[in-house]
């Protein structure tokens, strides 16, 4: 985590560690964010569930990245959805003041910090576009391409959230993909031909 490396002996001291369950909630939609969080260990997802009780994961949290930067100072600084564990994880919080402090007193922090943010804007841009397409084929071939044509998958479930597909869906299309010899799977891997 480079943005906590750059603090130092007395800096370290600000941020605080919080131990998730599985399936514990760390925040609910509509609750007002007052900090920033950092994954330290594990992966949460923000979610949020239709009147049907069908589940929508809007973004999945990994090690090291960071949530609630683009809510903190907003003029509606209200989680859209829970922010829930999804296995036993650990989570670093940075309250608003203190990350005001950080940003006005470590000129690495911020550098940090406003490279996440830029970051997380060209992410958003991906993301935008990626949903634009809606050919399933078409979108998998334009998230190959994104990542140098070579992707490692933790499960089908994982890409096909990432993908904003059903697992159904991207199972059928990687089977077909691998008749047509245009992937190659091995393993946790998958890559273009």
């Amino acid at each position: 985590m480079t943005i906590l490396s750059v603090l130092n002996d007395k800096q370290r001291g600000i941020p605080q560690t919080k131990k998730l369950s599985k399936g514990e909630i760390l925040f609910r939609e509509g609750e007002t964010c007052r900090q920033i969080g950092i994954i330290k260990k594990g992966t949460l997802i923000i979610t949020s569930y239709l009147e049907n009780g069908s589940q929508i994961i809007y973004n999945t949290l990994n090690k090291g990245e960071m949530f609630g930067n683009n809510l903190l100072f907003s003029s509606s600084p209200f989680y859209k959805g829970d922010v829930l564990a999804e296995e036993n994880s650990e989570v670093i919080l940075i309250g608003k003041e203190d990350l005001l402090f950080l940003l006005s007193e470590n000129s690495d922090f911020l550098k940090e910090y406003l490279k996440i943010q830029s970051d997380a804007g060209k992410n958003l841009h991906f993301r935008i576009r990626l949903l634009s397409i809606e050919s399933a084929r078409e979108r998998f071939f334009y998230y190959m391409h994104e990542h140098s044509n070579t992707i490692r998958i933790s499960s089908v479930s994982a890409l096909a959230r990432q993908l904003f597909l059903s697992r159904e869906t991207l199972s059928r299309l990687l089977s077909t993909l691998t008749k047509e010899k245009r992937i190659i799977k091995e393993g946790n891997v998958i890559r273009l031909l």
